[in-house]
């Protein structure tokens, strides 16, 4: 699936035109952008889950978030700037089931796991894809999986393992560009059929509504990704065949902390009192969702 690389980064996200003019850039150094305080779950402090806070975070009454919020619907900017998404909603669920503030901090996502590490931020909250490499820097508390999942106009089958001459809808840069779609049409042109026709676009949003305008036979995103462009759509596209490449999502927390258990406890009682799946309902991704929260799920699955 998709893992974000450190590279700049390019208006991926207003929320399919769903987030006016706001810019969805991230700040270089890093800015502040105030606590999140809203809870329209009704979630409710777990007085037992909070005595297990860290003395600092307890003592402060909040968790520093650092998140680059440029990638819709999981984690993007309102019109405001305030940081919003799904990955916001159950970040501000963990808060408020702990009775602290999540306190955000907007930078570039190559900057999140060294803030972590350094003391700057807390955790990180920002689709980051649990792998070794990545755990050798920092614990994940793994809350979803995420893969490739492909979009057609409704009615129109697409087979994303048999795309050859089609159009593609991908946004710039994104690994669906980089590696996925490319390899799917040197596989064509390899069995001497016609290259897939891979059209780049600078937003997903972009590349979501040439797909709706039927300028494109399909689109490839991150699963998500594409789950919420099918909800937001009103029924003018569709899933074409099943999410592959999957992989988890992580929290990202300093190596060895012990805030780490205490994310890992909070997001499980959210799953088990049915929160979590609410978040992920609402804003129609959850295919990817899981009923068990692990730590470090990468390296368990390479022993």
């Amino acid at each position: 699936m998709r893992i974000r690389y450190a590279l700049p980064v390019v208006a991926i996200a207003t929320a399919l035109l769903l987030t006016g003019c706001v810019d969805n850039s991230g700040s270089g150094s890093g800015s502040t952008s105030g606590s999140g305080a809203s809870n329209p779950y009704g979630v409710k402090k777990d007085d037992a889950l909070a005595k297990t806070l860290p003395s600092t975070i307890s003592k402060s009454g909040q968790i520093t978030v650092g998140v680059d919020a440029t990638y819709a619907p999981n984690e993007y900017k309102d019109a405001n700037g305030k940081p919003i998404g799904w990955d916001i909603d159950l970040a501000n669920a963990i808060g408020a089931k702990l009775g602290v503030k999540m306190n955000y901090t907007i930078a570039k996502f190559d900057n999140i796991i060294p803030s972590i590490t350094g003391g700057r931020y807390d955790i990180g909250v920002s689709s980051f894809t649990d792998t070794t490499e990545r755990e050798k820097q920092v614990d994940f508390v793994n809350y979803y999986n995420a893969g490739i999942l492909w979009a057609s106009l409704k009615g129109k089958t697409v087979d994303p393992d048999n795309a050859c001459g089609l159009k593609v809808a991908v946004e710039a840069g994104t690994y669906e560009d980089t590696d996925e779609v490319p390899a799917k049409s040197k596989a064509c042109t390899d069995a001497g059929k016609p290259a897939i026709q891979v059209l780049k676009y600078d937003g997903q949003d972009q590349a979501t509504n040439a797909l709706v305008l039927g300028q494109v036979d399909a689109m490839s995103a991150d699963s998500p990704i594409t789950e919420y462009a099918i909800s937001k759509q009103g029924g003018k596209i569709q899933k074409a065949g099943k999410t592959f490449d999957i992989a988890p999502y992580g929290i990202a927390v300093d190596k060895g902390a012990p805030l780490t258990k205490v994310i890992q406890k909070t997001l499980q009682s959210l799953v088990d009192d049915g929160t979590y799946t609410t978040i992920l309902k609402k804003w129609g991704v959850d295919d990817g969702g899981v009923k068990t929260i692990e730590i470090n799920a990468a390296s368990k699955a390479s022993s």
